[in-house]
């Protein structure tokens, strides 16, 4: 059984957080209650407390199913809607009209516009980027496009592909879609469609299906980095500059992962969880040689969205650490990080609204979209 012989990293410095007695903390019952961690604390990490009491301020409302979000560099958010808007909004509440020259998006089930980020030069190029489901023959794709936003922010402009998933899908589910920009590289997740059919093509190195793909920035060609992938619809930077990623498992094992190159992340073969109708996945074994460990997966599971890494002022009990969007139940989660490994969980706001998407902003407070037809932004700071 292989397990992570990575180097320890010290993500930060920060006060100590005590663990609450075990019996406090009330994860749920196991959906596959016979499978057990490959390492201590892998699942179901100590209950912390932080001692944060977060105080919440709606920053805008009134948004359809808010699904990425980029802090522009005066602070405003640059927010997409799944429905294929994208649109500025200010802290203030209000929210321009939908920015001209987006992507046509197949907006159906789960797809439309998804991620989108900023150029590291954003400032004097006014460059960003967007992910989507491209219409195409045959159904759908996961893509990922380069655009020039205006200089009044009205319209995009130079828009076009810099990755296309291949083959197109017939099934409008698990498109992933996160983009990570990287120096001169994005890192774009891609789902493997969910269907019978097709998730067995997360395993597949002719497609691009269940992978995260390395992309140049220059117009180089696309490269799979690693694959076994469900539906990853989180990814960020740790502040070694690792990336790492959360993807949804099925009912139960949703999965944190450091991702390497040529890492095989195991989706279908093997999963901490099992179908929605009960049966066990692929080899009915929640690990397998040659095929990663999650440095954490859930069960029950928390439905993720984004994630980062905290480096904000406001929250210094925080800093080092991951948050993560949960869209079932809904809320946010911190995972208190010791190097590679999680010693902790703390959860916020659990059962209140689904969030998609995190961000900080200057002063180290934190927005967080929540993913609704009647959709917002909150503010979450102390």
């Amino acid at each position: 059984m292989p397990r992570f012989a990575l180097p320890f990293l010290i993500l930060s410095i920060a006060p100590m957080v005590a663990p609450l007695p075990a019996q406090a903390w009330e994860f749920g019952r196991k959906n596959v209650p016979g499978f057990q961690p490959a390492f201590e604390h892998q699942t179901r990490a100590p209950k912390q407390d932080s001692g944060v009491d977060l105080r919440v301020e709606v920053v805008a409302d009134g948004l359809a199913h808010p699904w990425g979000v980029a802090v522009m560099p005066d602070g405003r958010l640059l927010v997409t809607e799944r429905g294929g808007a994208l649109r500025i909004v200010t802290m203030e509440g209000s929210k321009s009209a939908p920015i001209t020259g987006v992507p046509k998006v197949f907006a159906r089930g789960q797809g439309g516009l998804l991620d989108v980020a900023l150029a590291a030069d954003f400032a004097q190029s006014r460059v960003i980027y967007l992910t989507y489901a491209k219409p195409v023959a045959g159904g759908s794709a996961t893509a990922a496009a380069r655009a020039v936003l205006s200089p009044d922010a009205t319209a995009l402009t130079d828009l076009r592909d810099i990755f296309v998933q291949s083959p197109a899908s017939p099934t409008a589910k698990h498109y992933g879609s996160r983009i990570v920009i990287d120096g001169a590289q994005a890192w774009v997740t891609t789902g493997e469609h969910s269907s019978r059919a097709e998730r067995g093509f997360a395993q597949d190195m002719d497609k691009t299906y269940g992978k995260v793909m390395r992309v140049p920035l220059d117009g180089g060609a696309p490269e799979i980095w690693s694959l076994g992938h469900r539906n990853m619809q989180g990814a960020a930077l740790s502040p070694d500059g690792t990336l790492w990623g959360l993807e949804h498992g099925p009912k139960g094992g949703d999965e944190l992962n450091l991702i390497r190159k040529g890492g095989n992340y195991g989706w279908p073969v093997v999963s901490y969880g099992e179908t929605y109708g009960g049966a066990p996945i692929g080899s009915a074994a929640p690990r397998a040689q040659g095929m990663e460990e999650p440095v954490y997966y859930w069960d029950p599971v928390i439905a993720p969205g984004n994630m980062l890494f905290y480096q904000g002022d406001m929250f210094p009990e925080w800093r080092g650490d991951i948050l993560a969007a949960s869209l079932n139940p809904g809320g946010m989660v911190r995972l208190d990080m010791d190097g590679t490994r999680v010693a902790g969980e703390e959860r916020f706001r659990m059962g209140q609204g689904r969030i998609r998407d995190l961000a900080v902003l200057a002063d180290g407070s934190v927005v967080a979209l929540m993913d609704a037809r009647g959709g917002g932004i909150l503010r979450f700071s102390r």
